[in-house]
């Protein structure tokens, strides 16, 4: 794992917890920090994420490195608001095996991974203006 990686793994499970529905997911996936969340973003920290759990390099994330992945991503999710209930619930399938691993043979490539991006990404975009952010989280 690099070193840029790892860093960035670690700065999204320092973050505090925020009040506002969808603030720790804007915060985690807004690179240019413009308090929305495009398409290209989701696609590139998708990315970032695969390369982060891709332990031995290999272009697949198998299961010994999904439970990493998983146990990473609950530890970062521990006391968030509205964690699995709506959009969040959403964000958070889009995650896991069974949704990313798309020809269901036990491992997710990195093609598998970027591909579901754009299905991913539409299902936390609510009002379907083409970009996330917080008001995607709220009550509709």
């Amino acid at each position: 794992m690099s070193k840029r990686l790892t860093a960035i793994l670690l700065a999204c499970l320092a973050l505090p917890v925020q009040a506002q529905p969808g603030a720790h997911f804007i915060e985690n996936w807004d690179l240019n920090e413009d308090g929305q969340v495009t398409l290209a973003e989701a696609t590139e920290r998708r990315d970032d994420v695969f390369v982060t759990f891709d332990a031995d390099d290999d272009g697949r994330i198998d299961a010994g490195e999904y439970k990493m992945f998983d146990e990473a991503r609950a530890a970062d999710m521990e006391g968030q608001n509205g964690h699995g209930n709506g959009p969040m619930k959403t964000a958070e399938a889009g995650m896991h095996l069974a949704y990313n691993d798309v020809d269901d043979d036990g491992v997710v490539s990195r093609e598998e991974f970027l591909a579901r991006a754009p299905d991913w990404f539409a299902e936390m975009d609510r009002n379907g203006d083409g970009v996330v952010t917080t008001s995607d989280f709220g009550r509709h």
